[in-house]
């Protein structure tokens, strides 16, 4: 029965023809090994992208993601945790702009806004 389960579990001479058995029979164990940790950071990589493009720590969710046995859950954390966007304030928006916001949401009083907008003005 012995020599049954060696040919089973790629012992060099059995099914798999010694290529490291179930799998991946091309490259072993080492082959899939490899494969997962590219696998890893490519989605590290992207994580790490989202993270600073959102104004949280990339660096830091890239390595909980290159962790494989961390890597998971980090990335389920992410996910949750993750703000909704980075910047409130988008590229294109002149302080007066952002002045006049701030006084249509009730932020600041009139005089505020046009002592504001003097300020700017000079």
């Amino acid at each position: 029965m012995a020599y049954m389960m060696d040919s089973w579990w790629g012992s060099g001479d059995g099914c798999m023809g010694g290529y490291g058995g179930w799998g991946f029979p091309f490259f072993g164990m080492w082959g899939m090994m490899l494969v997962w940790f590219i696998v890893f950071l490519i989605i590290g990589y992207f994580v790490y992208q989202d993270a600073n493009k959102r104004g949280m720590n990339g660096l830091l969710w890239w390595i909980l993601i290159i962790i494989p046995m961390i890597g998971i859950l980090a990335l389920i954390l992410y996910v949750i945790l993750r703000e909704s966007s980075g910047n409130k304030i988008t590229e294109g928006k002149t302080a007066m702009d952002i002045l006049k916001e701030r006084y249509a949401k009730g932020e600041i009083t009139s005089e505020q806004f046009q002592k504001m907008s003097e300020e700017l003005k000079k």
